[in-house]
């Protein structure tokens, strides 16, 4: 796995979004947009340097937040702002769930693309979505 963090900020907050629809939180260590899979570090104690193995294959997408707490209340913008940066994008997985915002790199032929949330006081920061896995792409 590598020389594991030493500390907390070194490391990303994620959730995870698997296919069969678990959801799991922790800490993104050795993420890649150009690799295969990347270990998520637990949510307790993640500096121990245990890490699961996860692969692009079996995700939707991986969600980077400002914490694992989230607001249930809150509802995802599906409005993007006028002064948004990147293309607008619209992605429905096949699951149902869609999320909108924009890109600056998405390309059909990648593993996956980052995305940035319509609504800026989103607690995603930025979303990894892996390609193959979304049943529908657009941009809008």
């Amino acid at each position: 796995m590598g020389t594991p963090a030493r500390t907390l900020d070194q490391l990303n907050k994620v959730v995870v979004a698997h296919l069969d629809g678990r959801r799991l939180k922790g800490y993104a260590y050795d993420f890649s947009a150009l690799k295969d899979s990347f270990n998520l570090l637990p949510q307790e104690d993640p500096l121990q340097g245990r890490g699961t193995k996860l692969e692009m294959k079996d995700l939707k997408a991986v969600f980077f937040v400002k914490d694992f707490v989230g607001n249930r209340d809150s509802h995802e913008s599906e409005l993007i702002e006028p002064k948004a940066h990147g293309r607008k994008i619209e992605v429905t997985f096949r699951d149902g769930e869609r999320i909108v915002g924009t890109t600056e790199g998405y390309n059909p032929q990648k593993v996956g693309f980052f995305m940035l949330p319509a609504n800026p006081k989103s607690n995603n920061l930025r979303m990894f979505v892996i390609t193959k896995n979304a049943r529908q792409v657009r941009l809008i």
